[in-house]
């Protein structure tokens, strides 16, 4: 739609739950509570990779207040294993998985027995009393060693390899025959997690009587958990019901199923009992969805004039001991494969992703899914080549960015772009500053001994995926969302939607689509999402979709529900529809503006007094699903970094970001600012502080938040936001692209590309990240 949408859509709306949350109205998992409620604790393994020869439970069950102790034998009997497969990559290793371990521990921190009592604390007391008979195996811990097979992890699967992706286009090896430069680097990509205030938890409560589960759950898809818990427990799934309240923070880590979370729906099972479980923050550390553990060796060829004429990466990605269920742990390579390079215009590729197996923390999808790391790499090697030519590492990224002629863009990495805006993006962002400027600054600071530097990555982001990956691939996960819309009698509008809220502002944006699209005001608007028993069958929060895809069902939706009014008002008007209006919540004359009926009037004759309406049966309810034909919506934007090293302690100060981002229509840019800034510091927390370290025999080392550093307010510096425009995304009647992930997408590369510029002062450089400053000083030779 290319004319301008009616308000409150581009209002910046604060969000809707802000008001209630800072008075403590906020309802999350734990402030639920139910009758008969038990409360659980797990037993984890210490060992990275061990043997389980006998487990004792005696003691714990006898402990007054414990009402059972489970083991994985036990959570058997009512729960099937699984593995996470993918029909679109039937080369997939994917070993069987129980909800707990049963014969061996594959990580430390791996649940394995599961203690059920009165209160949490007795439950937690009972589990240190539980004797695990344990036989120490060999522990896979760094992915080269996982790779090259030292030890098995699954002794019958015959590999540590769980996949394989590679793809290639054009004549690669001619192209690095021929290049003037050719740049090559070997990254390292710390490990982290992420860190949501919220720790995941759930409360199960299931009667038997009717074989019906409830599941209070925080999670970002909701539809899909009740999929899973129905298949794996054996329950049919519309006896099965999740409800995800507010949600404290997901970033990706509460969209798969964990064996924790299951087993503790089994022991619901069989105990007839509620039973409830949040995991502590160790816990938090060691079980949740870790990523970003890659090892990716990079090379770029450049033409004399600054061309780029191929990528050859090879990624070595370290997944845990699993793949994770249900969307398997294809995602982080496949973004590495797909999206080297992806701004830029190119001629050939060789691009291979290995996911191994280790023993360590499960890791899989979090906020950018392998994005961060191939813009990454894209932007670094082309910084190297360009210096290696001699050339302005900036005038070789506009000199090859895709522009709009080249639209749709067909990459080398099979990969077609209907819309790319990197041309309204470089404008945007010479209006905002001098680049020019900013680079003599940092350039004269380096000529008088000062380490600053300045770094440019210019990203894609891949948003609100189609129905191409999953679903396809036989995977349970929807790639649509839906909505529903009621007219009350007193003329307000009532809202179940499909998607879900965990501190994004989706939900707000919704509310404006909806209010647009009927001509109400906001206020008039009451949504409720996140329960599966209220709402269609939708995807919930992953991928950027929340907007372009359930706020595309909320327009649809509204415009019928708009339909309806409408129409009901012609009849009791005697008027044309087409001559009327609904504006503010009132029906008027669409050429004077001059009001004829209230909503609520038209709310209370279709309920009411259906009768006056001749030749209708008024119905008041508009539904809509929608999920997009494409199999992706691309966002696209340049982040700009600023730092400066000390070179005597090693510490990396963030003094400038600069973030310009086009993401086809702006809901609410209040809330899309703020998504951006949040994507940004999570990236910038990978680039500089965040790191799970693990020793050799699969241990974590710095399992909590004294050690575990996550960027803080007095780390950063301001983030400022532009936002480019060119035409909305898609071809429906929004064109909205997502922004969740967009911040963390460049964040890593813009601040590696300073980190260098800065480094290049002293000729050092770095290729891994976090930039910690032991790595800073042994980089500059210090140490």
């Amino acid at each position: 739609m290319t004319a301008p949408l009616p308000a409150p859509i581009g209002a910046p709306v604060p969000h809707r739950r802000t008001w209630r949350l800072v008075h403590g109205r906020g309802r999350y998992v734990g402030d639920v509570t139910v009758p008969r409620l038990l409360h659980a604790a797990f037993v984890r393994s210490p060992h990275g990779h061990a043997r389980i020869d006998a487990i004792d439970v005696g003691a714990a069950a006898a402990t007054p207040g414990v009402v059972a102790v489970f083991t994985g034998a036990d959570i058997a009997t009512v729960c099937r294993p699984w593995r996470g497969v993918h029909g679109l990559f039937p080369s997939l290793n994917a070993p069987l998985q129980h909800a707990l371990a049963i014969d061996t521990a594959r990580w430390s921190g791996e649940p394995v027995a599961l203690v059920v009592a009165t209160s949490r604390a007795i439950a937690e007391d009972a589990a240190a009393l539980v004797v695990i008979d344990w036989t120490p195996l060999p522990a896979v811990a760094d992915p080269e060693t996982a790779r090259d097979g030292a030890a098995r992890i699954h002794p019958d699967l015959g590999t540590n390899v769980c996949l394989v992706q590679s793809h290639e286009s054009g004549d690669v090896d001619a192209a690095f025959a021929g290049a003037a430069v050719v740049a090559e680097e070997t990254f390292r990509f710390g490990r982290h997690t992420g860190v949501p205030i919220e720790a995941r938890g759930l409360i199960a409560d299931f009667d038997p009587t009717e074989r019906r589960l409830t599941v209070h759950h925080s999670h970002q898809c909701p539809h899909q958990m009740q999929n899973d818990f129905a298949v794996l427990l054996g329950l049919a799934e519309h006896r099965v019901r999740v409800i995800a309240p507010d949600v404290g923070g997901g970033f990706g880590i509460k969209q798969q199923l964990y064996g924790d979370e299951i087993a503790v729906c089994a022991a619901a099972m069989l105990l007839g009992r509620p039973v409830a479980w949040t995991a502590d923050r160790l816990e938090s550390f060691t079980a949740d969805i870790h990523a970003r553990e890659h090892v990716v060796q990079g090379r770029v060829a450049l033409s004399a004039a600054g061309d780029i004429l191929a990528f050859d990466v090879d990624d070595l990605h370290a997944i845990g001991p699993y793949s994770q269920f249900p969307r398997s742990s294809a995602g982080e390579g496949r973004a590495v494969v797909a999206q080297t390079g992806a701004p830029y215009r190119f001629g050939a590729i060789r691009a291979r992703a290995t996911a191994v197996f280790q023993n360590k923390g499960m890791s899989g999808h979090y906020r950018g899914v392998g994005q961060p790391i191939a813009c990454a790499v894209t932007e670094v090697l082309l910084d190297k080549a360009a210096r290696g030519a001699g050339l302005d590492p900036i005038a070789v990224r506009r000199r090859n960015l895709v522009r709009a002629a080249d639209l749709p863009w067909r990459a080398p990495t099979g990969v077609t772009y209907p819309r790319l805006a990197f041309e309204e993006c470089f404008a945007a962002l010479d209006a905002h500053l001098d680049l020019e400027a900013l680079r003599r600054d940092c350039a004269d600071a380096r000529a008088n001994g000062r380490l600053r530097g300045l770094g440019l990555a210019c990203f894609v982001e891949m948003t609100s995926r189609g129905s191409g990956f999953y679903g396809t691939g036989g995977v349970a996960v929807s790639s649509r969302d839906g909505c529903t819309l009621r007219l009350e009698p007193t003329g307000g509008i009532r809202c179940l939607s499909s998607i879900t809220e965990q501190g994004q502002g989706a939900e707000t944006g919704v509310l404006q689509v909806i209010a647009a699209a009927v001509g109400v005001p906001l206020d008039a608007v009451d949504l409720l999402t996140g329960d599966t028993a209220t709402s269609f069958h939708g995807g919930g929060t992953w991928g950027s979709r929340c907007m372009a895809i359930g706020g595309e069902a909320a327009w649809r939706a509204g415009r019928a529900l708009r339909a309806e009014i409408l129409d009901i008002a012609a009849r009791l008007l005697q008027a044309d529809a087409g001559a009327l209006d609904i504006r503010d919540g009132v029906v008027v004359d669409a050429a004077t503006g001059g009001g004829r009926m209230t909503l609520a009037e038209i709310g209370a004759v279709g309920h009411f007094r259906p009768h006056e309406v001749p030749g209708a049966q008024p119905q008041l309810v508009a539904s809509a699903s929608y999920g997009s034909e494409a199999p992706f919506r691309p966002g696209c934007g340049l982040q700009l970094a600023v730092v400066e090293i000390d070179p005597d302690s090693g510490a990396v100060r963030l003094e400038r970001f600069v973030v310009v981002h086009e993401c086809g229509l702006v809901v609410n840019p209040l809330l899309v600012d703020e998504q951006i800034r949040g994507g940004v510091v999570q990236g910038l927390g990978a680039a500089l502080f965040e790191e799970l370290l693990y020793d050799s025999e699969g241990q974590l080392l710095n399992g909590s938040l004294a050690d575990y550093l996550v960027p803080t307010a007095p780390e950063i510096c301001d983030i400022e936001l532009v936002h480019a425009h060119a035409t909305p995304a898609g071809g429906d009647d929004l064109g909205i692209a997502g922004v969740g992930e967009a911040g963390t997408t460049g964040a890593s590369a813009a601040v590696l590309c300073a980190v260098n510029d800065a480094l290049s002062a002293r000729g050092a450089s770095i290729a891994q990240i976090p930039c910690t400053p032991e790595r800073i000083l042994t980089a500059l030779g210090v140490i």
